[in-house]
């Protein structure tokens, strides 16, 4: 028994630790943000992920139906659909959030931010890896589609709108439709392309 009580300690000790991570991290990158109170009670994008790591949890041990249920409850009262099987890491922060929808073998990195609108889909019904990866520190403005088993680079910048369909490689802009690939200038500041698309037909 004390071996039960000291891992359930140390179980609950991580999900407090992850919650106070998600909530620092939507404070930081949310300039609206007032306090944690309001952020873990009024923030839908976080409910949301927090509701994903209960039913990745449970898809992962093979509770495959009630892992998709908990998911689509999490959708009807959020707006955002992730998959039970995508993989996401730390401090994962979807702003706005509604219409967002990740596919089950998309695999997003930490310190990920994502706009309301943004597609994380397939282009193809065949099995295996068939949705995006963003590695850490991407941020996806507003209505962006990355389609496909594509890899997009550590700490790249997608555009409002853009629709991505090939890998980019780190410090990456990409913008337009379909989107063009650029390096990032150093120091360059990239915050407005995530809401003000500029767009390349």
């Amino acid at each position: 028994m004390p071996g039960i009580a000291r891992s359930l300690r140390r179980s609950l000790v991580a999900v407090v630790r992850a919650v106070r991570e998600d909530i620092a991290a939507a404070k930081l990158r949310d300039p609206a943000a007032r306090g944690g109170l309001e952020i873990a009670l009024l923030y839908p994008g976080l409910h949301a992920v927090w509701s994903h790591r209960v039913s990745h949890a449970l898809w992962r041990r093979g509770r495959r139906f009630p892992a998709r249920a908990l998911s689509q409850v999490t959708r009807w009262l959020t707006g955002i659909e992730i998959h039970p099987g995508a993989r996401i890491g730390r401090r994962f922060f979807i702003d706005h959030g509604m219409g967002v929808v990740i596919g089950e073998t998309a695999e997003v990195g930490d310190d990920v931010m994502l706009y309301h609108g943004v597609t994380l889909g397939g282009r193809t019904r065949d099995g295996g890896k068939r949705h995006p990866t963003l590695e850490d520190g991407v941020a996806v403005g507003a209505g962006a589609k990355i389609l496909g088993p594509i890899v997009i680079g550590a700490h790249s910048v997608i555009g409002a709108n853009a629709v991505v369909t090939k890998d980019a490689p780190s410090d990456s802009v990409l913008v337009g439709v379909p989107a063009r690939a650029r390096r990032r200038a150093v120091g360059e500041d990239t915050r407005a392309i995530l809401t003000a698309p500029e767009y390349h037909i």
